[in-house]
């Protein structure tokens, strides 16, 4: 009886935990530092940035980035922008996981991908890191590819040996003009995600 009336007073656990079913990480990879904020490499931290200033929310510094919360349909968006350079994103991943107690399955991972036209939209339930640094370090960390990640074409428009400074580079003109209508349907990715779930995201957004 003893037992049995403890377990009744633990009983608010499970509402936690459906609270925590309703709760998601979205982290947008990029750099710290005036110098890296239009760069190519930065398109995760142009995507958040884009959701919260449509929305009126703002970022906060908290441990290993900048966070911000946006509720939406029931749902708490956590975007978080890691400040620990793009090598070293695991960590915060990790941190804010395991602080704000959110599933594997609630996280999405936004990032820059070579391999992808420019503005062109890939999003996976999981994979390799293609070569990603951020996500190289997210899967080492985490021990596991498997996790969601929105991979935004940046396209592979660089002479050989010039890798590093077309990533690290500023958007062209012609970019810089499409980018707000991407910026756009990035940040409505975001809401689907946490929504809709993440096949029909897929489905909605997958190629456009």
């Amino acid at each position: 009886m003893i037992k049995w009336i403890s377990n009744l007073i633990s009983s608010p656990k499970i509402e936690d935990n459906t609270a925590n079913m309703k709760k998601f990480l979205i982290v947008g990879l990029g750099n710290i530092g005036a110098e890296y904020v239009n760069t190519r490499h930065n398109i995760g931290f142009k995507i958040v940035d884009f959701l919260a200033k449509k929305e009126g929310i703002n970022f906060e510094t908290v441990k290993l980035g900048a966070l911000a919360e946006y509720k939406f349909k029931g749902r708490t968006f956590l975007l978080l922008k890691p400040n620990t350079y793009m090598n070293l994103s695991g960590k915060a991943v990790q941190y804010w996981m395991d602080k704000e107690n959110i599933p594997l399955e609630n996280i999405l991972v936004i990032t820059d991908d070579l391999n992808l036209s420019f503005g062109t939209i890939r999003i996976r339930q999981k994979g390799s890191d293609g070569g990603h640094n951020g996500l190289k370090n997210i899967n080492l960390v985490l021990n596991t590819q498997t996790y969601a990640r929105f991979r935004f074409g940046i396209s592979d428009e660089f002479k050989k040996g010039k890798q590093v400074d077309y990533v690290l580079g500023d958007w062209d003109d012609t970019e810089k003009t499409a980018l707000p209508e991407r910026l756009e349907v990035g940040s409505e990715i975001i809401k689907s995600f946490g929504t809709a779930g993440l096949e029909n995201t897929m489905t909605a957004y997958n190629g456009k």
